[in-house]
């Protein structure tokens, strides 16, 4: 839910009271003067003092405050106010929103001198005309006026604050976080910053940084319901459904129908299986708010579209229509390429994927082609067979931890359910304690051997980890794809932990990759050329896995098989990781549990084999990889 803001009808309710107030008797007969003068006289401090308590429990950020200036400046002209004192009028209200003094900038900036002399005067009027120019969605001219501010007042945290989110809507994700992180700076307290800048970090895949942010946003302000929902989002993607669930509670606690809260209800129960009811909140969200780009995309995912859903589709494209923010749009997008793609008609599926994914890559970073070559030569070249085998001094002889891995999109989420259909076993999802460790520590895969009391930490840590998902399992099923890059480095941690790797047609893998939105956590998934480049990296490395690993520890099954005879390869997937055979898992799809990755619709129906070969309806528009054809099974 990146970047989403506050149902804004509170906003604008506020805004026409507030200028209903203004044409009141009461005020009508020093309004003009007063405004037009700059005074703060006895009818103006009564409209100042009314804004006040009228706006004190709103919790405005940019959008919010932007759409009551909006409303108030509007209803003023409605009513027949001369657009010269509507323009004061608005600007007073902006000062007081704004909580500063009129026609000034903090002491702070004075003081510091970062005020030029005798500009400061321009301050709130250009601070006002950035939040009228936010409101009506141009935000090329809202940064303008925002830059005009910085020049004048560069520490006014409030601008850069408001500069970064007027950024992110521009798709200038680079510059807006450095704006976000220099308000923060400026005022550490800013709690509209951490909150824009955690969301921008969750959409760029780097969610243990987002939870930071969202945390200290919601340490400023516990009651904002926005902060607690993103949170609840964000830990939730950590497989902390709990914390997560109690997060969003308690945002719909504070906002009873809130469309954000309701929606982050909704992507829980989702994710636990629960897709009638999921949907019957994403539904209520839209009740609230029409416009709720983050529920019409959720909707699609909750089962196959058809075409009495014309209606869905008649509502994503009005919210296109009135325009959003391009990380909103581009999950809209995704939405509807599956839309098209359930309905077959690919031509039309394929055209709003490959928009989707040109609007993810204004924020991930570039696909590093040497990087990553570069990496799997060092993989292969010190991890050899001798080193492989050779048992390390530390290393833990548990048998609890089942590896499931392979590309993304291969069948992984469906090995992990059957196998955590097994009354003793169970599953964590993805864990991402291998791929942080290999990060923080580049190091370890240039040794030769690693330190006995090291390799006992990191065992001890990892066992610690699985417990906090089942304490009782037999089996643990971790089954984060990018394992596939660290098995050299797990196998000599845990040499009995059992390795399976899922291998399916590799043009069928990446297309499938490249319908996905994987939250920027994958930029080589959003070109169809670093696709296949990255496929065929991922092929040579788990080769040499396949290779040098002892072949009792290392199982590949084969997709397409699997999902052609579910029983002999659950058979066999149940023996290979040492437990007796229970037909419970001939019945995952009935098992339930939470699943956090995006097949959590598809592991919970019977097995069926529809997407293999699916790569051949969309053969006219993938030619890079098609180039894979030498790699298939």
């Amino acid at each position: 839910m990146i970047l989403e803001w506050f149902n804004a009808r509170e906003a604008v309710a506020a805004g026409t009271t507030l200028a209903e107030y203004v044409q009141s008797d009461a005020l009508a007969a020093t309004r003009h003067k007063q405004a037009r003068a700059g005074s703060t006289g006895p009818g103006i401090q009564s409209f100042l003092r009314r804004a006040a308590r009228e706006t004190r429990s709103l919790r405005l950020n940019l959008f919010k405050r932007a759409k009551l200036l909006a409303a108030f400046r509007s209803r003023l002209l409605a009513q027949g106010l001369d657009q010269n004192t509507a323009d004061e009028l608005t600007h007073l209200l902006v000062v007081q929103l704004s909580g500063r003094k009129h026609s000034q900038v903090p002491d702070s900036s004075v003081r510091s001198g970062s005020v030029e002399s005798g500009s400061s005067r321009h301050v709130p009027t250009l601070l006002a005309e950035a939040d009228s120019r936010f409101a009506e969605g141009k935000h090329t001219e809202t940064a303008d006026r925002l830059r005009e501010v910085l020049e004048i007042a560069p520490r006014l945290a409030i601008a850069h604050a408001n500069l970064g989110v007027t950024l992110c809507r521009l798709g200038k994700f680079g510059e807006a976080e450095q704006e976000l992180r220099r308000a923060i700076e400026l005022k550490p307290n800013c709690a509209a910053a951490q909150l824009a800048l955690g969301t921008l970090l969750r959409a760029k895949g780097d969610i243990s940084a987002s939870e930071i942010a969202l945390r200290r946003a919601v340490k400023q302000d516990p009651r904002d319901s926005q902060a607690l929902v993103d949170l609840g989002i964000t830990l939730g993607m950590q497989s902390r459904l709990s914390d997560a669930r109690s997060c969003i509670e308690k945002a719909l606690r504070l906002t009873p129908g809130g469309a954000s809260a309701l929606c982050g209800l909704g992507w829980l129960t989702s994710r636990e299986g629960r897709f009638e009811e999921a949907e019957r909140l994403y539904r209520r969200a839209l009740e609230s708010d029409p416009r709720k780009a983050v529920a019409w995309a959720a909707l699609v995912q909750l089962r196959p579209m058809k075409i009495a859903d014309q209606d869905w589709l008649d509502g994503a494209e009005q919210v296109l229509e009135s325009g959003t923010p391009l990380l909103e749009e581009a999950k809209l997008r995704f939405a509807m390429g599956k839309y098209f793609d359930d309905l077959q008609k690919y031509s039309r599926a394929f055209e709003q994927y490959k928009r989707a994914n040109e609007l993810q890559k204004l924020l991930a970073a570039p696909y590093d082609r040497t990087a990553r070559t570069r990496f799997v030569d060092e993989m292969i070249r010190v991890y050899t067979r001798e080193k492989v085998t050779h048992l390390a001094e530390g290393a833990s002889d548990s048998e609890r931890p089942i590896f499931v891995t392979g590309m993304m999109r291969s069948g992984t989420s469906l090995v992990e359910q059957i196998i955590a259909s097994h009354p003793r076993a169970a599953g964590a999802g993805e864990l991402d304690f291998w791929n942080t460790t290999a990060h923080k520590r580049p190091d370890l895969r240039q040794r030769e051997e690693h330190d006995a009391s090291f390799t006992r930490k990191l065992a001890a840590l990892y066992l610690k980890v699985l417990n906090r998902h089942s304490t009782d399992a037999s089996r643990v099923v971790d089954k984060a794809t990018f394992n596939s890059d660290h098995l050299g480095l797990i196998h000599k941690v845990f040499p009995r932990a059992r390795i399976l790797y899922l291998r399916r047609d590799p043009i069928d893998t990446c297309l499938s990759c490249y319908f996905q939105d994987f939250a920027n956590a994958a930029a080589f998934t959003m070109d169809l050329g670093d696709l296949a480049h990255y496929y065929r990296e991922h092929h040579r490395l788990v080769s040499h896995w396949r290779a040098v690993l002892p072949k009792d520890v290392f199982l590949e099954v084969p997709y397409a098989e699997l999902v052609a005879d579910p029983e002999r390869w659950s058979r066999r997937i149940i023996e290979f990781i040492g437990l007796e055979w229970d037909p419970k898992v001939l019945e995952f799809e009935k098992t339930e549990r939470a699943v956090l990755t995006a097949s959590n619709w598809q592991v919970r129906q019977k097995m069926y084999s529809s997407s293999v070969g699916r790569w051949k309806n969309y053969q006219k528009y993938i030619g890079p990889l098609l180039k894979l054809h030498d790699l298939s099974p």
